[in-house]
């Protein structure tokens, strides 16, 4: 009888075990479910996030203004629709920068304006007036060049101080000759963009400092317009941002100008602040309407695009790109909007 109340202990000890041990093994399963679980919801929750960053996007950005800045923009528009977002619709014109202030600064004007200039006093002032925060970003260098026709072969290389006397009206030079007595006895023919552009205003202001022309000047809108002239005219010289020469240099030749330590070709190498060329260097810009970048996704997202992929774009449509320091102040700023 003692023998038996004993195996009866140990069975009910050994099947109070088993309970025990099936216990923690379903609760260890549990955990591990709840902890499966956790996990599939993290993972869930941060593709919910991925997919929110790069959402597709719809809707328009409206970009007017610079003839200059129109291949660079044009190009980072057609990669932004094809790469980045179907969805949205890149308009890209080119009024020339100061007209396109005029569509800018207004109310529901454009979402950007290129620029191939800085925004003047009243131009911020008009800004001001509309309540409107608007955003510089520089987005490449261009070098103002002087074009002639492809059979002049005895202007190839010029002083800078000869060019602007070529372009003023008291600087004295109608004819090649007067230049050099060895070349032709030939009228020097002039041409130009007109004062839509800020290339004309950069031009007057900046190489001319703000003296006159020459009278008959022949000012243009359209720069293809300008190729077309020059190409046709043995006689005629032109001057517009490095990019359009270069996207036609099987119909004209740059000048190359001698700033006092000789002859310099524009080129991608030479165009930069603190290069051979600096003194006919310019930044190139565009300008951002903030408030309407905080209104629509699509504008900041292009925005960003912009500057995230100016620099690798430039030099494929004749701009020399700017310091990566400049880009990344740029960036934080419109990240910022977010």
């Amino acid at each position: 009888m003692k023998l038996k109340n004993i195996l009866l202990a140990l069975i009910i000890a050994a099947m109070a075990f088993v309970m025990v041990a099936c216990q923690e093994a379903s609760s260890e399963k549990e955990d591990e479910k709840e902890e499966t679980n956790t996990e599939e919801n993290a993972s869930d929750n941060n593709e919910e996030e991925n997919k929110e960053e790069t959402a597709d996007l719809e809707g328009s950005v409206v970009i007017d203004g610079s003839g200059t800045v129109f291949p660079l923009m044009s190009k980072l528009a057609e990669n932004y629709m094809t790469n980045e977002q179907e969805g949205v619709s890149v308009e890209v014109s080119r009024a020339g920068t100061s007209a396109g202030f005029k569509k800018f600064l207004v109310e529901d004007g454009t979402d950007f304006n290129d620029a191939s200039r800085q925004i003047k006093d009243e131009e911020k002032a008009k800004a001001e007036e509309l309540g409107m925060e608007v955003k510089e970003l520089k987005v490449a260098l261009d070098g103002l060049t002087f074009v002639i026709n492809k059979e002049n072969d005895w202007a190839k290389e010029m002083t800078d101080e000869e060019l602007r006397k070529i372009f003023l009206a008291d600087g004295g030079v109608t004819k090649w000759s007067d230049i050099n007595p060895d070349w032709p006895d030939e009228k020097i023919n002039t041409y130009g963009p007109n004062e839509n552009h800020g290339t004309y205003e950069f031009f007057y202001e900046n190489i001319l400092e703000e003296k006159d022309l020459v009278e008959d000047v022949n000012l243009q809108q359209e720069y293809s317009t300008l190729v077309k002239m020059i190409e046709e005219d043995k006689n005629g010289i032109a001057f517009f941002g490095f990019g359009y020469y270069v996207n036609n240099t099987d119909k004209l030749q740059a000048i190359h100008v001698d700033f006092g330590d000789g002859p310099v070709e524009p080129s991608l190498d030479t165009i930069a602040e603190d290069g051979d060329y600096a003194d006919f260097t310019r930044p190139v810009f565009t300008y951002l309407n903030v408030d309407l970048a905080k209104e629509k996704t699509h504008v900041l997202d292009y925005a960003l695009y912009v500057m995230n992929n100016v620099n690798e774009v430039a030099g494929e449509v004749g701009f020399a790109p700017i310091p990566d320091e400049e880009v990344q102040e740029s960036i934080d700023f419109l990240e910022g909007l977010k």
